[in-house]
């Protein structure tokens, strides 16, 4: 038996809760890693997993043993990434699932930068609003404003996410710009659907905090198309500054109640314990984040006109 794979396939069955998940995330036959488990299984003399015909969970000894057999092919891992490090450039596939609000638009410069500098590493990118764990679908990170769904799982801020109300010259023209967080209600509003806050809505000014809910008359999980759907004159949105932000500076939109701060929400990285340590993805995640205690560049433009506060209040 060779412990190592052994105990790799088990960290990943126990990852993916499927012997057919870990087995593609591995390369191999599910057979092989079945065969791997149950020569581990033997070894300690004793059940790891608790398998039936819809699902494969952590014994109660395989949960203890799990926590020190992850550990050990992260630190594994480590050290052939630093191996690697020492003697080349780091090459292979990195596997993203990402949001659909960060990675159409200002991603693709992020890209281009990256590949110039890491040429060996191939990126398969996956972009949807789907919740996932990136342990079980086999991705080596989530790019996500979302809480993790799994508190198995290691997560990385990467740069503030803010939102803004926002709205086209024609429409304001026809209805007017509310004054106040209030006076929104009286609007046609678009607004997106899976924010973490979901229909409660906080606007901070002067050291006092309003919290409302809005009924908006178009719901969707896309920030672009609400984004069209303001510059359209269709109504007012709330869409992430990273989207609106060239509409913004060039006019097709204003931005409203820039004297009230809005919190911001975290584009951050979730990735699996085991991947920690993985080259490709450090690199990837520190081309991907911003600088300690600075603005992306987006919101900086954005700052700089007035449009938004440079300091967005936490939730």
């Amino acid at each position: 038996m060779d412990r190592l794979r052994s105990i790799e396939a088990f960290v990943r069955v126990a990852e993916t809760q499927s012997f057919a998940k870990a087995a593609r995330q591995l390369g191999v036959a599910k057979s092989v890693v079945t065969t791997r488990v149950q020569q581990l299984e033997e070894f300690v003399h004793t059940p790891l997993l608790h398998r039936t015909t819809r699902s494969v969970t952590l014994s109660e000894t395989g949960a203890a043993f799990y926590r020190e057999c992850a550990d050990l092919v992260d630190r594994s891992s480590r050290l052939v990434d630093q191996m690697r490090e020492l003697h080349g450039a780091p090459t292979g596939t990195l596997r993203v699932h990402a949001l659909p609000g960060f990675a159409l638009g200002h991603f693709g410069e992020i890209l281009r930068t990256f590949q110039e500098l890491h040429p060996g590493i191939v990126l398969d990118l996956v972009v949807s609003d789907d919740l996932v764990n990136p342990a079980r679908e086999g991705f080596d990170c989530v790019l996500q404003i979302f809480e993790p769904v799994s508190d198995a799982l290691v997560v990385r801020h990467l740069f503030a996410w803010r939102p803004v109300f926002c709205a086209s010259p024609v429409y304001l023209a026809a209805h007017g710009a509310p004054a106040t967080p209030a006076a929104l209600r009286d609007h046609r509003l678009g607004l997106y659907s899976r924010y973490p806050t979901r229909d409660r809505w906080v606007f901070e000014h002067g050291g006092e905090r309003t919290s409302l809910e809005l009924k908006p008359v178009l719901r969707t999980n896309s920030v672009h198309l609400l984004r069209d759907y303001a510059v359209a004159g269709a109504g007012i949105v709330c869409i992430p500054t990273l989207v609106a932000c060239e509409h913004l500076l060039d006019g097709e939109l204003v931005a409203l109640l820039p004297a009230y701060g809005m919190p911001a929400f975290w584009l951050s990285a979730a990735y699996p314990v085991t991947a920690a340590r993985n080259l490709r993805l450090r690199v990837f995640l520190d081309a991907l984040a911003a600088e300690p205690a600075s603005e992306p560049p987006w919101d900086q433009a954005l700052i700089a006109r007035g449009m938004i506060r440079a300091t967005a209040p936490a939730l």
